[in-house]
Parts: structure tokens; C-alpha cells; sequence
């Protein structure tokens, strides 16, 4: 497993090469706060555009240090994750709903107990 150094190197050269590139190389369905990542398993291939937030879910970083660690980031373009593509969208889907549920908790304006 990676230390945080790393991780936070790998995700500030992340960051680096998101917001200092050319616009003009950038797909169009690549917006602005977002960044594309490719799932591959020896059977399948499929590119993902996730926004920039998705680097603070644990399970993101794991996948990330993975990448890392079987393909390193020195490499133009969409970042390789060693992932079967159901699988990253399985997690995907996992953590936007539990964000998502986090979002939406109710007030504590008239309890006692919060």
C-alpha cells in the first residue's frame, strides 16, 4: 500500500496535468472539474469522465494507488485503472448515493439530541 506522500504527490501531479493542459486537446465531454479515467481488464475497456471531488472518496484513492502502482502516471491522457469497467461502476454508483444520503441529512433545529 501506498503512504500518504505518495498519494498526495500522485494526486497533486493529477491535478497538475488536469488544470495545466492545452483546452484545445481536451474532449468536449470532458468539463471543466472533471478528469477521464479508463477501466481495463483483459476483457473489456471503457472510459469514465468523473468530477475532480471523486479524489477525496477512500475507495477512488485505492483505485488510484493501484493505477499507480501497475501503471504509474507519467502518460498523457485518461488515467488506467486496473478495474473491470462494471466494477468502477459499481463503486461509482455506491458512493454518489452515500454522498448523496449524507447531503441530504436532516436538521437538528428542533431536538434536543442531535
Amino acid at each position: 500500500m501506498l503512504n500518504k506522500n505518495t498519494i498526495s504527490s500522485m494526486v497533486e501531479k493529477l491535478q497538475k496535468r488536469l488544470f495545466v493542459r492545452n483546452i484545445e486537446g481536451v474532449p468536449e465531454d470532458v468539463k471543466e472539474g472533471h478528469f477521464a479515467v479508463i477501466a481495463v481488464d483483459e476483457y473489456e475497456e471503457r472510459r469514465f469522465v468523473v468530477p475532480v471531488s471523486y479524489l477525496k472518496w477512500d475507495l477512488f484513492v485505492k483505485l488510484l494507488e493501484r493505477a499507480a502502482e501497475e501503471y504509474g502516471f507519467e502518460h498523457e491522457g485518461a488515467v488506467v485503472i486496473p478495474c473491470r469497467p462494471s466494477e468502477l461502476e459499481r463503486i461509482l454508483a455506491q458512493q454518489e448515493a452515500q454522498e448523496k444520503m449524507l447531503s441530504c441529512k436532516p436538521s437538528c433545529s428542533f431536538t434536543k439530541h442531535c
